[in-house]
């Protein structure tokens, strides 16, 4: 059984945020799109939302924050799941999502063991293995993504917008969770990803982000592709990638 706990991104990353209160008095959370305009022509303009909200599912083993904060009675942390698990349910959630408990700053991630998690704290869940290779940096990956607020709502997908994203790895185009996340994927491959806010996006005055909150992730990689730099004339060059 697994538990979890409760970050800086590329300067060509920009942030669409609303804030928003959950049923928790003291919880608050974050949505927020980013979109990238890659410089290389071998990248689309692709768009990763991360929202954050209250959130339900099972109840297992879990992992807090080192907050200091009361400590609820069994009774209260029962109602809190329970509530949690009621929101899943309107927000359409996906089977076995993650369940997350808030109180002040303290947070519980529940979760199935099915779930793994890696040493960094990322945690994830591999669906279908893949076949081949793990990307390497310089390569381009290309997936398909659905992305949750804690609450198990749909804030972004891919699958929607009719194209899959296309990355180079090793460029800071992704936050350092969503990068470490697809790092040990094959092509093939579907996995769910839940970012920790250590691994995700920066929070602060000088950003977007007003709260630390989880983010959750199933991604579909569907295949890797070499590239390499071409010089034109002397003095301008792009990357393509086949």
């Amino acid at each position: 059984m697994v538990t979890i706990l409760s970050t800086p991104l590329s300067p060509r990353l920009t942030f669409l945020c609303e804030t928003k209160l959950s049923l928790s008095r003291s919880n608050r959370s974050v949505c927020c799109s980013l979109s990238e305009e890659p410089k290389d022509q071998c990248l689309s303009r692709r768009s990763l939302v991360y929202v954050l909200v209250a959130s339900p599912c099972l109840l297992l083993p879990a992992l807090s924050s080192s907050a200091k904060t009361k400590s609820k009675s069994p009774y209260d942390e029962r109602r809190l799941l329970e509530q949690n698990k009621r929101i899943q349910r309107e927000n359409n959630a996906p089977d076995e999502f993650p369940n997350f408990v808030r109180e002040g700053f303290e947070v519980k991630v529940l979760a199935s063991d099915n779930y793994i998690k890696a040493d960094s704290g990322l945690i994830y869940r591999d669906f279908n293995v893949g076949q081949g290779d793990f990307p390497k940096d310089g390569q381009q990956v290309t997936f398909h993504y659905i992305g949750y607020n804690e609450s198990g709502r749909r804030i972004d997908s891919t699958y929607i917008q009719g194209s899959p994203a296309r990355i180079r790895m090793g460029t800071n185009a992704l936050v350092p969770g969503f990068e470490m996340g697809i790092r040990d994927m094959k092509p093939g491959g579907r996995r769910r990803i839940i970012i920790p806010p250590e691994l995700g996006p920066p929070v602060g005055p000088s950003t977007f982000f007003s709260s630390k909150q989880f983010e959750v992730f199933d991604v579909e990689l569907l295949s890797i592709q070499n590239c390499e730099r071409r010089t034109i004339i002397g003095f301008y060059s792009d990357v393509t990638c086949s």
